[in-house]
């Protein structure tokens, strides 16, 4: 008899379609085909001890299982489910009520015939729903997550014994009520804790604004990454699509915590310096999101940045300019999303007290350039921001007046993101092949910035004069227009004025040829 099952496969960060056809004739000889890897392989062993500690047996007929699409390599444990339903109805020992055909099945077993949660249930609910299956059948953990894409009737069950009770007839389960979203923020951070340091706090809401890269330099203590940390509290909070394309990666890379089912803040990603270049970008044998796209729509955070391997920042260049990362295999190329926005921090020099208020410098002469050098030109130009950041005096922490919230610096934050999306239009297409659509002042081309970034006489002169003093490049010509253009927005102003393009110049400290000269 020959039965039919679907499943699904991730690729990249979508899902593809499975069909799982099961026939048992006549032989004795238990066949998997389909280009499967060796978890799904060993799925042998485990169905056939899961299905005799349930009561049923593994016929002992020739048993062929084959998975299509043939050219698409199946892996991992999730197979499970989905294999041992079509044998016990190949073999006439289930007779489903419901049309399993209508379903799409994905779960691993345990051996006692528990289910055990997968990857991707996200993707593969949103190609489910697209492709008009009826419902999913998954493990009861990956539930609550599936359950985020309308449409579609999610089942969430525990145990084989549960799946087949349903598909018989025997047992009615209700489907996974459509899961609620709601925005959130991180708890416990907030910029009213932070004490002192205006002039930074209004460089991270310029960032926040407009969704620019930054770094940061300085000494020691002086609350770099206090100040990173609590820069997605005053971030615009994710919306629906936004959150689920950053869940969808999640998922698919296996960091998702199946009780929250969606993630509801942008996320933040602080990965170590020892950090390889695949791991940064994305890859390996079966190709996984990396650090840049598990910070889709939120943080990459890289403190210490001349510590990390030139290599790795380097891999960084690509993506920041284009927002997505190509991985090529020689069976595949792979497309991950990498709209992230890049917050770095650093000290001075090797000691930390280059241009320390009361520290002295110990540092050779030359050393100070020398260790700003390990951070190539093109990517410092790709970053919009750099501050310098000095420590604050026991005495002003002492008398320093109660700081703003980040509640409040959020509003204006989210009023400047308002302005923006009424400029850019709403996004013509969502497809990650193509230039995605701006919806931020970094995110502009250069032809948004001849329509958007015009300069009037004293603004061109200003912004020329500081070209030619700092020797600049066109890239960061480019970037002190955006920023520009955001501090514009911030102060609700239609043109950008000579005063804006000085704000934003005065946020170029590393393109100083003096910087550093010791």
């Amino acid at each position: 008899m020959l039965v039919r099952v679907f499943g699904s496969a991730i690729h990249g960060v979508d899902a593809i379609t499975i069909t799982i056809e099961v026939n048992v004739g006549q032989g004795t000889r238990f066949c998997l085909v389909g280009l499967p890897d060796n978890a799904v392989k060993e799925s042998e062993y485990r169905i056939e001890t899961v299905i005799k500690n349930i009561g049923y047996r593994m016929p002992r007929l020739r048993t062929v299982v084959n998975m299509a699409p043939a050219d698409i390599r199946k892996a991992g444990a999730a197979y499970d489910l989905p294999i041992a339903l079509g044998i016990l109805a190949a073999s006439e020992q289930a007779v489903f009520q419901h049309a399993i055909e209508s379903f799409v099945i994905m779960g691993e077993l345990g051996l006692d015939g528990t289910l055990r949660p997968v990857r991707g249930a996200l993707p593969m609910a949103m190609r489910a729903r697209q492709e008009g299956f009826a419902g999913m059948i998954l493990p009861r953990q990956n539930a609550l997550e599936a359950a985020m894409v309308e449409g579609i009737s999610v089942y969430g069950m525990a145990h084989l014994n549960e799946v087949l009770a349903f598909l018989e007839g025997r047992e009615d389960r209700i489907p996974e009520p459509p899961t609620a979203y709601q925005p959130g923020y991180p708890e416990g951070l907030d910029f009213s804790e932070v004490k002192g340091q205006e002039t930074i706090k209004r460089a991270m809401e310029i960032a926040a604004a407009g969704g620019h890269n930054i770094l940061l330099v300085g000494p020691p203590g002086a609350g770099k990454t206090m100040l990173a940390r609590r820069l997605p509290t005053i971030l615009p909070p994710l919306t629906l699509s936004e959150a689920l394309e950053t869940t969808r990666i999640h998922s698919v890379a296996g960091k998702l915590n199946a009780a929250d089912g969606v993630l509801s803040s942008r996320p933040f990603r602080s990965p170590h310096h020892t950090i390889s270049e695949m791991a940064m970008v994305g890859g390996g044998s079966i190709p996984q999101p990396g650090e840049i796209s598990l910070a889709q729509h939120g943080i990459l955070f890289l403190d210490e940045l001349p510590e990390y391997r030139r290599s790795v920042l380097e891999v960084l260049r690509q993506p920041m300019e284009e927002r997505c990362v190509s991985i090529s295999r020689a069976r595949q190329a792979l497309e991950f999303p990498a709209t992230f926005q890049l917050v770095a921090s650093m000290n001075p020099c090797p000691c930390g007290y280059f241009n320390h208020p009361e520290k002295p410098c110990t540092c050779h002469p030359g050393i100070v350039r020398k260790y700003l050098n390990r951070i190539s030109g093109p990517l410092l130009d790709r970053i919009d921001l750099h501050v310098e950041v000095t420590p604050v005096s026991p005495g002003a922490l002492a008398d320093s007046p109660i700081p703003e919230a980040s509640a409040s610096i959020r509003e204006r934050v989210m009023a400047a993101r308002e302005r923006q999306s009424l400029r850019f239009g709403p996004p013509l297409h969502t497809d990650r092949k193509k230039q995605p659509d701006a919806y931020c002042n970094a995110q502009m081309n250069s032809g948004q910035l001849e329509i958007f970034c015009k300069l009037g006489p004293e603004a061109k002169q200003l912004l020329s004069a500081a070209m030619n003093r700092l020797q600049l490049s066109a890239r960061a010509y480019d970037r002190i227009l955006k920023v520009a253009r955001t501090i514009a927005d911030l102060d609700a102003a239609a043109e950008i004025g000579s005063h804006h393009i000085a704000g934003a110049i005065q946020y170029r400290t590393l393109d100083r040829a003096s910087w550093g000269a010791g």
